[in-house]
């Protein structure tokens, strides 16, 4: 079994992210979803995220799409986090910033290598995309 491993802020979790989750758990098996904490949301996007990191967490939880979800490092360290939990796959939203390429390069020069890279495809992205959607509509 593979181990995918996927990245976010996930505030206010609505489709578009349960598409995400189910779209990485086909890649591999076992999902492990890892939360942006609070202060790197805020230094990333200029503000703090509508809901508590442990709320965050929380709600991935509840959904029973991740084998398992928590925190970031709390150092920032994304290198770390990936040594740690040991993925063979990482799979990226369809929105998320960096390149596969750049990345493949990035995890090479932090010696983790044999590690597949994917960009999951959006779900209704005109309609479920969290800078489009008023927070107090989102269902959870």
């Amino acid at each position: 079994m593979q181990k995918v491993m996927v990245f976010g802020t996930f505030d206010g979790l609505h489709e578009g992210h349960k598409s995400f989750f189910r779209q990485a758990k086909k890649l591999g098996g076992y999902l492990t979803v890892i939360v942006a904490r609070d202060n790197f949301v805020e230094k990333a996007k200029g503000h703090l995220p509508g809901r508590s990191q442990k709320t965050r967490v929380s709600d991935i939880r509840k959904t029973k799409l991740a084998d398992k979800a928590l925190l970031g490092s709390r150092t920032y360290n994304f290198y770390q986090t990936i040594r740690t939990h040991k993925p063979n796959l990482i799979a990226l939203g369809y929105d998320q910033k960096p390149a596969i390429n750049s990345l493949k390069k990035d995890l090479k020069k932090h010696r983790l290598r044999n590690i597949k890279i994917v960009r999951l495809r959006p779900y209704k992205s005109d309609i479920f995309k969290s800078s489009k959607l008023n927070r107090g509509n989102i269902n959870y």
